[in-house]
């Protein structure tokens, strides 16, 4: 028999999410393929709630991963995942990709908050993640990327998140870590050898009147005004668990 050439898995999972009219939020677009399955789950205050749910282990080498959500005026809608997302190698040479791309209109609300995601020995993931906001719209967004599992060695790494506000480009940044990233990436001037790695994204419209006094939030973590209505939380950590818990001491502080 002859060997055949080895291909990742391309999927692709889809949410759009409308006002109902009664205070609520309906769903007419929830799709996925493959390994990428939204699922509708309890909402509360007229939000919609949707968790991905994989059916599978990935990202693997050569895979295409996306998602899609869509948010209208008048719509909420929350979106999480089951676990953790975990990077590994695979059969097909080549990096894996995972897209995600979130649009809100104005008038429109969407958190999202997805478990960690892990980078494990000899995989190679780029992240990116592109966000479309109408003037009045409002965002919560947290990442969370943790390199290696426990006493392992990460693998590599590369996340690029670019946030436009009313078709203003407010926040592009990329961030190389793990094995074959450029040097440095785990020196001084980067991770200082931290193994987890966060932030927040919080865009409410009050914010371009009364934008967030930037403060040190503890060791590893500063809170930062964006232009517009606009607030990026970073945070550097040892592990996932100090990550998640700076994460949702910052979140909490919007709160109130």
């Amino acid at each position: 028999m002859g060997g055949g050439t080895v291909t990742g898995v391309a999927a692709t999972a889809r949410i759009g999410a409308r006002g109902d009219g009664r205070g609520g939020t309906a769903l007419p677009v929830l799709e996925g393929e493959g390994p990428l399955a939204p699922r509708r789950t309890r909402g509360s205050g007229g939000a919609a709630r949707v968790l991905l749910v994989g059916a599978m282990s990935g990202p693997l080498g050569g895979d295409r991963f996306a998602v899609e959500a869509d948010v209208a005026d008048g719509a909420r809608l929350h979106i999480g995942s089951a676990a953790a997302t975990l990077a590994l190698p695979g059969q097909s040479k080549g990096a894996a990709h995972y897209d995600v791309r979130l649009t809100v209109a104005d008038g429109g609300e969407l958190h999202w908050l997805p478990e960690q995601l892990i980078s494990a020995a000899g995989s190679e993931l780029y992240v990116t993640t592109r966000v479309e906001l109408g003037a009045t719209a409002r965002l919560v967004l947290r990442e969370e990327q943790v390199l290696g599992r426990a006493a392992e060695e990460p693998g590599r790494l590369t996340s690029r998140l670019t946030l436009r506000i009313a078709d203003r480009t407010v926040l592009d940044q990329e961030l190389a870590c793990g094995l074959g990233a450029p040097g440095g990436w785990d020196g001084p001037a980067g991770l200082a050898g931290h193994r987890a790695v966060g932030q927040l994204l919080i865009v409410r419209p009050e914010f371009g009147t009364s934008p967030v006094t930037p403060q040190v939030l503890g060791e590893g973590a500063a809170l930062m005004p964006l232009p517009g209505p606009a607030a990026l939380v970073t945070v550097v950590a040892a592990d996932a668990r100090v990550l998640r818990r700076v994460l949702d001491r910052a979140l909490e502080s919007f709160s109130g």
